[in-house]
Order: structure tokens, then sequence, then C-alpha cells
């Protein structure tokens, strides 16, 4: 006899599914006249696919429970793809473990629906326990790069202490974003390093990477913001001197610990960077997001560098898995200078922020810098 609950509650799944999928995002007018916010988030849980976290076969899941429970969508790779805004997004499952997985858009703010399956990313040949937060680079050499955390238990930590990571930076490339080769982690001095970036152009003839070198998974220890090295291969890439180009200074907000987010982007001025800043508050880490810009020939150089933060979190968006959380690793510059930033809040959801290179050069070259104390502060409204 026909289940006509499974079949009513298949029903409604479906429908609501849908429904979001379909859901118009709509921008939050005034502004601050430097971006846009938009109403909804571009990805969450509920986005990901009915079939990966339903058995929706009548006999094997007759109460049609969800199998493979999803907990959050956040920390987005973005690309513009055969005429479409991709985003390859941190998936964590309820069992914590994160993997990669696609979710397209035909305008880049609403109508993300991901891809059938999750991504394929090939091992590196060791314990590799979890992968998270892409970083994509069309690279000049013709390759699309994907740089990624994979983290594994720190081998030396005791019995007792079953938290301790080690991270490293993996490095991915593909044609055609379905199939990635893996090629070795990337080799640098530091004890840790996570939110590594690659540079989208060579630089005397080498491979750019923005760094950010860390004694502990948690703790920055000697690390002092984010660096910058080169390497003469990609295959087996190794940098042997990393440069502090962004130090992490006392009471702004990245004196705790910072790094890049996505790959910068070159306009007429400089390389635009988009990076995330920490600071410590009496309720926990606080993350923001901040912007840069280094010269044009001298990447080590920084040119222009606006006070305060660009981004926090307000709202939905502090509330969530690790809260009072903003992070960006994906964005996406448009033909006519529009851009689309993507961010997520609190380890939980993705959303979007358009704004456009015009008005991100004026942000950039007119706001003040941080004057490091009050006073100044005081001065620059005078």
């Amino acid at each position: 006899m026909k289940n006509n609950c499974f079949a009513k509650r298949l029903a409604q799944l479906n429908e609501g599914y849908e429904e979001l999928i379909q859901r118009r995002n709509e921008s939050l007018l005034p502004g601050n006249g430097i971006f846009l916010r938009y109403r909804y988030p571009v990805l969450t849980a509920a986005h990901t696919p009915l079939f990966w976290k339903y058995d929706l076969d009548e006999r094997s899941n007759p109460y049609l429970m969800e199998r493979f429970g999803i907990n959050g969508v956040f920390n987005a790779g973005a690309i513009r793809w055969n005429g479409r805004y991709l985003l390859m997004a941190r998936v964590e499952g309820w069992d914590r473990k994160s993997f990669f997985a696609i979710a397209e858009s035909p305008n880049g703010i609403d109508s993300f629906r991901f891809w059938d399956s999750p991504v394929h990313m090939p091992g590196s040949g060791g314990p590799e326990t979890n992968l998270y937060d892409i970083r994509l680079t069309r690279h000049e050499d013709g390759w699309i790069y994907g740089l990624f955390c994979t983290e594994n238990r720190d081998p030396d930590a005791p019995p007792a202490d079953q938290s301790t990571a080690i991270a490293q930076c993996g490095i991915a490339r593909t044609k055609d974003m379905v199939c990635w080769e893996r090629l070795a982690d990337l080799r640098t001095k530091s004890p840790q390093q996570r939110n590594v970036v690659l540079h989208p152009e060579f630089v005397d003839g080498k491979y750019a990477f923005y760094t950010r070198p860390q004694d502990g998974f948690i703790n920055t220890g000697s690390g002092g913001g984010i660096g910058f090295g080169l390497a003469d291969s990609i295959t087996h890439a190794v940098v042997e001197k990393e440069t502090i180009i962004d130090p992490r200074v006392y009471h702004t907000v990245n004196e705790a610990k910072n790094g890049l987010g996505p790959a910068p982007i070159r306009t007429p001025l400089g390389w635009l960077h988009l990076a995330h800043g920490v600071r410590n508050t009496a309720a926990g880490l606080r993350y923001t997001l901040y912007v840069f810009m280094t010269d044009l020939n001298d990447l080590t150089r920084v040119i222009y560098r606006p006070g305060g933060y660009f981004i926090a979190p307000r709202g939905e968006e502090r509330v969530g898995d690790v809260s009072n959380v903003v992070f960006s690793n994906g964005w996406i510059a448009g033909e006519d200078g529009t851009v689309y930033i993507y961010y997520a809040s609190s380890d939980t959801r993705m959303h979007v922020a358009t704004t456009t290179i015009g008005q991100l050069l004026d942000y950039v070259v007119n706001t003040p810098e941080d004057g490091l104390h009050s006073a100044a502060s005081v001065e620059t409204l005078q």
C-alpha cells in the first residue's frame, strides 16, 4: 500500500526546496555608498540537494529521515565560468567533516543551485582529515588553481588532546571545474599555513603566493601577518622566504591575526586586496573584512590602507556555529566593473554584497588610514 505520509512529506520538501532556490534576492537600501548588502543569504544548508540529505527510497527510509545531515555552507571560493557565477563552497556535515561542492547562479545574487555531485578532490597521498576554505585563481599559465586548507590532528599532541591540529596549504588545478589534479602541498618554513592565495600572474617568471605564517593552529605566535613569497614551480611549490606585507597591529581590526581572502583584483591604480582581520573581545574572537591596495609592480608595497573594517557582521550574520564572524575567500569582478563579494557569516551561511571597481577605488584611496590612537580619530573629524 502506498505510504501517503511519505509522498506528502516528499512533496512538501520538494516544494520548499524549489521555493528557496527560486526566491529573488533584494538589495538593502540605502546602503553605505561603498557596497550593497542583500536581504537573503545566497547559500545555506537548505540549498544542498535533497538527495544528498535524504534516502528518497520509501522502502529503506519510510519516515523520510535525513540520513546525511548538512550543518552549514560557507567560506566559498568564487569564479565566473561559462557565463555563470560559480561558488565552490565548504559544505560541512553534522559529522564536522567538510567537502567542496559547486553551486551556480545566472546572475550572482540569487538562484544558486548546487551541481548534483560534490567535488571529487584527489587525496594528497598522506593522512588528511579535513579540507576547507578554497581560493580559486585563474592563472595566466592557463590553469584554474584551488588553494585550500588541509588539516590533520597534531601527531605530537598528547592522547588527552583531541583538538590540536596541523594545517597546511593543499593545491589542485583544473581546466573544467569538474576534474581536479592534485599537486604537492605548499612547503614553507612556517609550522602552519592557512589562508594561502595564489597571485594570478607570474612575478619574475615565478609563481607568487600570499601566505599566513603561523606557529599554531589557533595562535599566530611569531607569525606577523599576511606574507608574500615566490616559488619556482607550482607542481612542487616551495617558498623559501616570506616577506610580511600586511602586519598585525595592536588595537586594530587585525591585532590577533589576519589572512588574505580571494586573489587580488588588478586595477589601474594597483592590486585590490580583500582580507579578514581578527581581534580579541570579551565575547571571544571577532572577524571582520578589510581592504588594502598594493603597487602594480612591487606586490610587497602597500600603497593604500583604509582604516578599520570594510564589512563587519551584523544582525543574523552574528549568529551561528562560530558567532560574530564574517569571512571571505571569493569575489568576482565583472567586465562591466561590478564586483560581487561573497562572504560567509558565523561559519554557517553565504552572503553577497555588490559594489563597483570605481567605488572600491574611491574607498581605498580616500578613506583615512587608522591613526592608531584616539586623538588621531578626533583630528580626522576636525
